[in-house]
């Protein structure tokens, strides 16, 4: 079995930053990508970033340009540097991996972590 844990949420002013992580532990895993995604209240889980095992990286166009992917493959762990924060990012931040193949689809992605809430105020 495999768990994603997500840290670093909070409440933050908006054009402050946040940095989310993500560390993947359980059986021997090695993920071709791992990605993030959020979900606002009343709306479906959209895609934000991803990076791939080779460091290859993919944003949503709402965030290219203040958010940035990386990874840290020794430690199977994923980063999320978010600046310039607005209150449209508002949302629960999920961690995702695919041991194969990377998606902007949430349904692509085999195993999810529990989330954390970012909430930027105005």
């Amino acid at each position: 079995q495999v768990q994603l844990v997500e840290s670093g949420g909070g409440l933050v002013q908006a054009g402050g930053s946040l940095r989310l992580s993500c560390a993947a532990s359980g059986r021997t895993f090695s993920a071709s990508a791992m990605a993030w995604f959020r979900q606002a209240p009343g709306k479906e889980r959209e895609f934000v970033a991803a990076a791939t095992i080779n460091w290859a990286t993919y944003y949503s166009d709402s965030v290219k340009g203040r958010f940035t992917i990386s990874r840290d493959n020794a430690k199977n762990t994923v980063y999320l540097q978010m600046n310039s924060l607005k209150p449209e990012d508002t949302a629960v931040y999920y961690c995702a991996a695919n041991e194969f193949r990377v998606s902007r689809l949430a349904g692509q992605y085999d195993y999810w972590g529990q989330g954390t809430q970012v909430t930027v105020s105005s």
